[in-house]
């Protein structure tokens, strides 16, 4: 081996290594917010469909998205759910909409917030 390659492997394993550790971060950033983000879309749905039982209110249905997202992600993610009565081409739904911070594994990632609904059909007594 010449002497002016000496040290070139260490040099291409660094390069290579820290390619890899950034693309791997990155990878890992977008599985986070996804599973957040359909973990919120699952906790709005089953509020939305808890409010919109014939003897329960869009408050309901609020109380019930918070309560599911403190169990699955944490008192953060439900610190924004608001719920209410709307018409859906022509239906009467209840909507469930939760803002919530962008996970962010380092200071590298995007910054801002996810805001998900779910609607269920309103029944009627």
């Amino acid at each position: 081996m010449p002497v002016r390659d000496r040290g070139a492997a260490i040099v291409d394993f660094v390069l290579v290594g820290a390619l890899t550790t950034v693309l791997f971060v990155g990878v890992l950033q977008v599985a986070l917010a996804l599973h957040v983000r359909a973990t919120m879309v699952d906790c709005a749905a089953e509020g939305a469909r808890h409010g919109a039982l014939a003897d329960r209110t869009p408050q309901d249905g609020a109380d019930r998205t918070r309560a599911l997202l403190e169990l699955s992600l944490s008192s953060s993610y439900a610190a924004d759910v608001r719920a209410e009565h709307t018409v859906v081409g022509g239906l009467e739904v209840v909507r469930v909409q939760v803002r919530a911070p962008l996970p962010v594994l380092g200071l590298l990632g995007p910054s801002g917030t996810l805001t998900v609904d779910g609607h269920a059909l309103r029944e009627h007594p």
